[in-house]
């Protein structure tokens, strides 16, 4: 049986709404404004946002720092929003890391720089 796909008709949703914006704006804008964008219209389609969200780094139970996530929607998909020419391996690893942080199980990073948006599942397997 193949693995389940978790959030999937939640992450389609998502999706399918930064493709509207990407539609709407096309390529080459500062990603804080496709992140108020999408804000709007993931709003607009009924689901709970939140913005830039703080939340600590920690190393061996003690507190170095912080992380600003840049949405959380319906508290189970964190998004990481990029604007640039391609989504990078250390992009992934960061919505792998802000997952770990927040003990949820699925990110979607999603570009809105190149010439059709770019979306990238990263999943935390790991039980916390």
């Amino acid at each position: 049986m193949p693995p389940k796909i978790i959030y999937k008709d939640l992450s389609y949703a998502i999706v399918k709404a930064a493709f509207e914006v990407h539609n709407h704006l096309g390529p080459g804008l500062l990603e804080k404004l496709y992140e108020r964008a999408l804000i709007i219209e993931l709003q607009e389609r009924g689901y709970k946002v939140e913005q830039q969200k703080m939340i600590v780094a920690k190393y061996k139970d003690q507190i170095i720092g912080k992380h600003i996530l840049d949405l959380i929607v319906n508290d189970k998909i964190i998004l990481e929003l990029k604007a640039v020419k391609e989504v990078l391996p250390i992009h992934k690893q960061q919505a792998l890391s802000y997952l770990k942080a927040t003990g949820l199980h699925l990110a979607l990073v999603i570009n809105f720089g190149a010439s059709r948006v770019q979306s990238h599942r990263v999943v935390n397997t790991k039980k916390n």
